[in-house]
């Protein structure tokens, strides 16, 4: 591109990256997770309002239908994926950094009924299902009917730790519960999504190809989470490895780019090499690259994050795709069916009472993990754009009404769990949450 042509795309970025953080700001203020904000910056500069109502200024700011607007999306795309690799690295990271092997008995109860219940349910109901309405072009059946079953039992890893965060109570019990089910239920449902992704385009193979293939897939994430990162510790911590005694930042980018590099000659998704790599880069007894880590997240999370959800936002056309009836259907369906999972295995657990409307409530909080799910399957061709439009207001719903209830449970004075003392978190709940 000429630099003629770069001009302009660069006030089209800076847009994009000044509405998300305008909005996002102004979610924050209003007490709401800050991802919410950002999704919508997308949807004001998209087809949904920007490109409906004033079609001319659309076109005119982002090219449509030229040959210069077609190179627009080419850099648009890159950044949007660039995001949504450093989000799942940034997300890997924090999965080893805050999992925890305290409460077995209770996390094991909460995984496996919270879940495994609504992950079996699903897939169990889905063949009985009009699933036509939800594939996209290459619509392999049982790739949408995973992808349906994991949309119905994810829980938000990154967006509900903001949460916590926000509100003071991440070091809390109630947080360490509920992390640890997300890390746990998080690991083997993205590893469902990796199936998932590795049988599209793949129903006109041979069994033997369509098998290593799979196989392939579900090695490399197996081998991602036990012997790698052994190997990347040692790696990490060699007299010989100068770029990360030098440039420690630059390393762990350049861990990211190795794990998406073998991915790619793989065939399998980049999305699980990021998290993958974010996972093998942090060993809990030492805090190694700690400050490389959080100077990656800290301009992540300002210019290239913000980016990706408002990108998520921009591509919902909701004049076009959205289905107020899909969306009544998945959100009543996919809730009560979590709820009422997560219940029970709290109560299986031992908890009672308010405890278990809160445990039921945080981990229905879809939040970043939805909208990546829904972003890998529509970009996979596995579900349309309808079905794509209903998972990210979902993602974003459930995070809402996650925020909005241990927000108003902790200004309430109620402890989260009634055997731990809130006090202090109470008394943070003045923060605004931004997630």
């Amino acid at each position: 591109m000429s630099e003629h042509e770069i001009g302009p795309l660069t006030l089209v970025l800076l847009l994009i990256l000044g509405t998300a953080h305008l909005l996002g700001w102004v979610f924050t203020r209003l007490r709401q997770p800050r991802v919410i904000g950002e999704i919508l910056a997308g949807v004001v500069l998209g087809p949904s309002l920007l490109g409906h109502f004033f079609s001319g200024g659309f076109a005119q700011l982002f090219q449509a239908g030229t040959p210069l607007g077609a190179k627009y999306q080419v850099v648009i795309g890159f950044v949007y994926n660039l995001g949504l690799l450093l989000l799942m690295f940034l997300s890997g990271a924090e999965t080893r950094q805050l999992f925890t092997r305290e409460e077995r008995k209770e996390v094991g109860w909460l995984v496996s009924v919270g879940t495994g219940t609504p992950f079996l349910v699903a897939l169990a109901v889905a063949p009985l299902l009009a699933l036509d309405a939800l594939a996209g072009p290459n619509g392999n059946r049982w790739a949408v009917i995973i992808v349906l079953a994991i949309a119905v039992a994810v829980t938000s890893i990154p967006v509900i730790s903001r949460i916590f965060a926000d509100l003071g109570i991440l070091r809390t019990r109630f947080a360490r519960l509920v992390l640890g089910v997300a890390v746990l239920e998080d690991i083997a449902l993205w590893l469902a999504l990796a199936i998932a992704t590795a049988l599209v385009g793949k129903a006109a193979l041979d069994g033997w190809s369509m098998g290593a293939h799979l196989a392939t897939t579900v090695a490399f994430f197996f081998l991602g989470l036990t012997l790698i990162p052994r190997l990347v510790k040692r790696i990490n911590k060699s007299n010989w490895n100068v770029l990360a005694k030098t440039s420690p930042v630059a390393y762990v980018v350049g861990v990211l780019l190795a794990y998406c590099a073998v991915a790619g000659a793989l065939e399998v998704s980049l999305v699980f090499a990021a998290f993958l790599a974010g996972f093998a880069v942090v060993h809990k007894k030492r805090r190694l690259f700690a400050e490389a880590l959080e100077s990656v997240g800290k301009f992540s999370f300002a210019v290239f994050i913000p980016i990706y959800f408002a990108i998520v936002g921009w591509r919902l056309d909701l004049s076009k795709s959205f289905s107020f009836r899909m969306l009544l259907l998945f959100l009543v369906g996919s809730c009560l069916l979590k709820l009422v999972s997560v219940a029970l295995g709290a109560r299986l657990a031992g908890f009672r009472g308010l405890d278990v409307l809160n445990l039921a409530v945080a981990t229905n909080a879809r939040g970043g993990p939805g909208i990546v799910l829904a972003s890998v399957a529509y970009d996979a061709g596995i579900i349309n754009a309808a079905f794509y439009t209903t998972l990210v207001l979902a993602a974003v719903l459930t995070s809402q009404a996650a925020g909005a209830w241990l927000e108003y449970v902790l200004r309430k004075g109620w402890p989260l769990l009634k055997d731990e003392k809130v006090e202090a978190a109470a008394q943070a709940v003045e923060a605004p949450i931004a997630a």
